[in-house]
């Protein structure tokens, strides 16, 4: 039946017609809602297994962890791994929100930790560069070390323990991280029972996660795992007393912050 037939006869070709169009409408209009929630997705998931293996596809191979350490002896002698931006988020419950609108899973301990009165978050943005060492590189020739040696290590070469705020950063702006993990060098946190943690930003192969672990004194640590940890700022000044330029701390940095103050 064509259109015109249909309309002068007054049968259901008229209305038939537009009941399709609206079922149309409607499928467009569920096609598009659905788009706008993939894409929203696939705009905030950074963190999911698929979007590490995207991420593993898109930058730049690490060269292998296998080489062996070459001892460090000195902070001044480590080039910065990253700088990142801590002082961003108004409190850590935003930092949380954006964790997990970032789709990165948090163990129950480091969520636990994050919301601690005892972990706060910095109240001004700020650029923290990080040293990447491992125990091994600090001298220790073991399987295991005690945490407490390995901090007291870092310390005298010159490194600084980092803010607990770092950990959380860097899990929102380390999404190329490869295969491993990076235990965060800072002062432990206590869980509501009393026990000492410290935290990891990790890559298991299922998606980026930030975990804690065990941060007391005894705690015995694999001298291969790798630690980040800040410059200690007593280190950098020394340094920036003797006139290396290349040392001195960047603008906005932590290091300059507290020169500043």
């Amino acid at each position: 039946m064509d259109r015109t037939a249909g309309k002068n006869s007054g049968y259901c070709a008229i209305p038939h017609r537009s009941i399709r169009r609206r079922s149309g409408d409607t499928f467009i209009v569920m096609l598009c809602t659905a788009c706008i929630v993939f894409f929203a997705s696939e705009a905030s998931a950074q963190c999911t297994a698929r979007d590490v293996l995207q991420n593993d596809l898109t930058f730049k191979a690490t060269p292998s962890a296998n080489t062996p350490p070459v001892p460090v002896k000195s902070a001044f002698a480590v080039p910065a791994w990253r700088t990142i931006t801590v002082g961003t988020f108004a409190n850590s419950f935003a930092l949380l929100n954006a964790l997990d609108a970032a789709g990165c899973s948090i163990g129950g301990s480091a969520e636990e930790i994050l919301a601690r009165p005892a972990f706060t978050v910095g109240t001004r943005k700020t650029n923290v560069e990080l040293f990447a060492v491992s125990a091994a590189e600090l001298g220790f020739q073991t399987g295991t070390a005690r945490l407490a040696d390995i901090y007291a290590r870092a310390q005298q070469l010159g490194f600084g323990l980092a803010a607990a705020e770092v950990a959380p950063q860097l899990r929102l702006q380390f999404l190329d991280q490869p295969m491993g993990e990076f235990l965060i060098g800072m002062e432990p946190i206590k869980t509501w029972k009393g026990e000492p943690v410290i935290l990891t930003v990790a890559n298991g192969g299922a998606g980026l996660v930030l975990i804690g672990r065990d941060g007391s004194a005894d705690a015995e640590i694999p001298v291969a795992s790798r630690f980040l940890f800040a410059r200690s700022n007593e280190a950098a000044l020394a340094k920036a007393v003797r006139g290396d330029r290349s040392a001195r701390p960047s603008p906005g940095s932590e290091t300059e912050r507290v020169r500043a103050d």
